[in-house]
């Protein structure tokens, strides 16, 4: 019998409506995530090497919200639930719900970085390791939204500081919600900021956007072992541990190291 348990928090995933208008605190965190980068990146700018100017990064916030917001949704109606939407096309529109696959909105991004970049005449990898900074934000705020919805709870536990969640059964349940902030979130941000601050990698693009996919995967692995998995799928391949989650992270683990080494036998940028 578990002696310790710590309440779930009463909050309505809805911060107040007027009538058939409604804010919520999903969207919230996506604003929040969006507002906080464009406003970091755009401080990242001004100190050298001064890749793109302030008001090109004004202009990138758009496509960076399109790649975050379409790339997402599509993401998760692709690798997720693709039998269910094709039944129910409307219930794609229905973002209020929740329903948005970070690999899908890493796809979204890395289309807009590719367009942006080419329209403007940079490398690619300048920018995508700007976003790379920054993105850890997002994915902290994104994870917060989940606790509050009450969804993507963890799996059965008895650690002291489980919680019932109100969709979740009647089991105590980790709240693997707030260990994906902190390992997505708090972590990778401390990590993709000091390799940025105090090593070269702001002098070898791609660099910090190698670092970031490695450790997001990584992250996101790690806090598969906690999450559990979407009840209309299941576990993978039979067993009782390996989920889509991990399955997806493993290509972007990979990537991240190419990247990684690709910036490492390329020439040093000067300063």
């Amino acid at each position: 019998m578990i002696e310790l348990l710590l309440p779930y928090p009463d909050i309505k995933p809805e911060i107040f409506s007027i009538g058939p208008f409604a804010v919520r605190w999903y969207a919230l965190a996506y604003i929040a995530g969006l507002v906080i980068g464009w406003q970091i990146m755009r401080r990242v700018c001004t100190q050298p090497p001064k890749v793109l100017s302030p008001e090109k990064i004004d202009d990138f916030l758009l496509w960076a919200a399109l790649g975050v917001i379409l790339g997402g949704r599509l993401g998760y109606v692709l690798f997720y639930k693709p039998l269910f939407f094709l039944q129910n096309p409307l219930q794609i529109l229905t973002l209020w719900e929740g329903g948005m696959s970070f690999h899908g909105g890493l796809l979204g991004v890395i289309t807009a970085i590719l367009v942006f970049s080419f329209r403007n005449g940079i490398s690619p990898f300048l920018l995508s390791d700007l976003v790379a900074i920054v993105t850890p934000i997002g994915l902290f705020f994104g994870r917060l939204a989940n606790f509050i919805n009450g969804e993507l709870w963890g799996r059965p536990t008895d650690v002291p500081w489980a919680m019932i969640f109100p969709r979740g059964g009647p089991f105590p349940r980790h709240p693997s919600q707030l260990y994906q902030a902190t390992f997505e979130g708090i972590l990778l941000f401390a990590l993709v900021l000091a390799v940025w601050k105090w090593t070269d990698g702001r002098r070898r693009p791609g660099l910090l956007t190698g670092v970031f996919c490695m450790g997001y995967a990584m992250a996101r692995i790690v806090g598969e072992i906690f999450r559990e998995p979407d009840s209309f799928m299941g576990f993978l391949l039979g067993t009782d541990w390996f989920t889509m989650g991990m399955v997806l992270s493993l290509p972007v683990l990979a990537f991240g190291a190419w990247l990684v080494a690709r910036a490492h036998r390329n020439p040093i940028q000067p300063a």
